[in-house]
């Protein structure tokens, strides 16, 4: 429990502010799901930067050089030191007699996992050189630092942790620190070494560890005052890291993923159609209050919409009625008819989102939460994974029915409803959502512009056809007819060039990709999510809306069972499906 509040606090310390309202220097004419992920990626860099630089300025003040002093002193000169004969006999043997070859392969996963923190944090910005006395704290020191000075009890806590030495004057300087780790108590459970790669190098050595978090402080600090080695790095375990940023596990956490890109917009842009109208402006804050008071397990707010909101939602439902038999795929017509039959979609009043859910539920599993506004898109995707979908619940500016600046209510219900209804469609909505928990900035980046040039504005091939099936489309007849026109580039989706792509997010796209179907789009999307970085693999258990992380050989186990049990109902029932009638 220790370790997990420790690295929940130093996620916290290198958090953001996530309400990206443009008072808080979001830009005002970017409302884009991918727009918010590539914003969220710069700050969050600039933010970790300068939490870094103000611990390292910290650690190279004068209070730190007692700290020196008092771990140099548990440790003998290197002219004292005689090491054990254990040691000695140790040094002297050729190096593949005690170390895995050069190759080894967990030598190179854990240098390529840490290459690039590592890197960052020793190499100081433009042409500076570090100051004397500058001890070049990675990210995971100051992360240790942190959780050891919570209290004595935690200075004293167990600390598994990896050590890669890069020593410079060969392989005999590894007795001294092995003779290091024994004079701080420390256990050494793996040794190996390679010769190094670097200029000026003469070894890498990776030592796997444990010891107490206010020893291993020490060492690094003692081990960093020899001019034997050319640098040294600390890659600790224990859950104090912040490589693997947090993410919910159970719907009910997504109390705590409601954070906007943007935040009562009209208040804010003067080029938005309702900012000049108080009454609009008015009405937009009191539904989106109404969203922020949403808590998991609430019914969705009714939402008494004005007659001038049903004629805004009537103009553009009737233009959308007209041009989807013709231009929009056979799942989102299919999915159309049926919510018209069940008189969900009618063009006197605009539909709920209790009623929209309750339909979504019986025919995909999918739900709805009411959003205050665009959210981020970390907090947007995640949503996805438990098959809830965050909608807006305020309807457009009147003076706009066509166009709208950011998601409403009308873009939700007439351009991602109907496909959420459609199983293939959910399916692979939810698989976008898996794919985002836990993943990199860099990833959701992707993730985000492949959600863009698919869900939002994607396009698949029908009877040679090419029909629309993008949110974005079906809720914008001016994009829609461009999209379909000879005006613009279809390209075959593919997701490792999608993911790229530059988008356009204040014109219509002048590149569109072109699905053969939705389960070729869901093929090519597993494949390449496969080649992401994320160490782990993540399943939804609908059972219990949690999301469960494969970690482990139990783990697996219950799901094989899971799958066998499956496999087996389905045997029995093609074994009565052949039998005579």
């Amino acid at each position: 429990m220790m370790a997990v509040a420790a690295a929940q606090k130093n996620r916290e310390m290198f958090a953001i502010k996530k309400s990206y309202s443009i008072e808080n220097g979001y830009p005002s004419r970017r409302r884009s799901l991918v727009d918010d992920a590539r914003f969220e990626t710069l700050v969050v860099k600039q933010t970790k930067q300068t939490v870094l630089e103000e611990a390292r300025s910290k650690a190279n003040d004068d209070s730190l050089e007692e700290c020196i002093v008092q771990a140099q002193e548990h440790i003998p000169s290197e002219q004292d030191v005689e090491l054990q004969d254990e040691h000695a006999n140790l040094e002297n043997l050729p190096l593949e007699e005690y170390v895995p070859v050069e190759e080894d392969v967990e030598f190179e996963s854990v240098e390529q996992e840490h290459s690039q923190s590592q890197s960052q944090s020793q190499e100081p910005e433009g042409n500076q050189q570090p100051t004397k006395n500058d001890y070049g704290l990675t990210e995971d020191e100051i992360l240790l630092a942190n959780a050891a000075s919570e209290s004595s009890e935690a200075e004293a806590a167990m600390q598994s942790a990896a050590l890669v030495v890069r020593l410079k004057e060969g392989i005999s300087s590894l007795g001294r620190i092995l003779k290091a780790i024994e004079t701080f108590h420390g256990t050494v459970q793996h040794v190996e070494s390679r010769q190094s790669r670097m200029e000026g190098v003469d070894h890498d050595v990776l030592i796997k560890l444990d010891m107490t978090r206010g020893n291993l402080l020490q060492l690094i600090r003692s081990l960093r005052q020899s001019g034997s080695f050319s640098s040294m790095n600390l890659m600790a375990d224990n859950n104090l890291n912040v490589k693997a940023p947090w993410f919910p596990k159970h719907a009910s956490e997504l109390d705590n993923c409601n954070h906007l890109m943007t935040k009562y917009e009209p208040d804010l842009d003067m080029n938005h159609p309702g900012f000049a109208d108080k009454v609009y402006r008015q009405r937009r804050k009191e539904i989106a209050e109404i969203a922020f008071a949403y808590k998991y397990g609430d019914p969705i707010p009714y939402i008494d919409y004005s007659d001038v909101e049903v004629k805004t939602w009537r103009s553009v439902f009737k233009t959308v009625q007209d041009l989807a038999p013709k231009h929009a795929c056979a799942e989102y017509r299919a999915a159309f008819q049926k919510l018209q039959d069940e008189q969900i979609f009618v063009d006197n009043r605009l539909p709920q989102l209790q009623e929209m859910s309750d339909f979504l539920r019986k025919n995909t599993g999918f739900s709805l939460r009411p959003a205050a506004g665009l959210l981020t898109a970390r907090d947007f995707l995640a949503s996805l994974a438990f098959r809830i979908f965050q909608s807006t619940q305020y309807v457009r500016h009147v003076n706009s029915p066509y166009h709208t600046p950011e998601p409403d209510s009308i873009h939700e219900l007439l351009g991602h409803m109907p496909l959420l209804a459609d199983p293939s469609f959910a399916q692979f909505s939810q698989e976008i959502g898996l794919a985002s928990l836990g993943a990199s900035d860099e990833e959701i980046e992707k993730l985000s512009t492949v959600y863009w040039f698919t869900v939002e504005f994607g396009l698949c091939k029908e009877h040679g056809q090419i029909k629309a099936y993008g949110a974005g489309l079906l809720s914008s007849y001016g994009e829609l007819l461009h999209a379909i026109s000879d005006k613009c580039e279809h390209r075959a989706f593919e997701p490792a060039s999608t993911a790229v792509q530059p988008y356009q997010d204040q014109e219509y796209q002048p590149i569109y990709y072109v699905a053969e179907s939705f389960e070729d789009a869901k093929d090519k999307f597993r494949r390449w999510v496969s080649t992401m970085s994320r160490p782990f693999e993540v399943r939804f258990n609908p059972h219990t809306e949690r999301v469960e992380v494969l970690d482990s050989v139990d783990k697996l186990e219950t799901l094989v069972h899971q799958m066998n049990t499956e496999i087996l109902h389905l045997t029995n029932a093609i074994s009565k499906l052949r039998r005579p009638f």
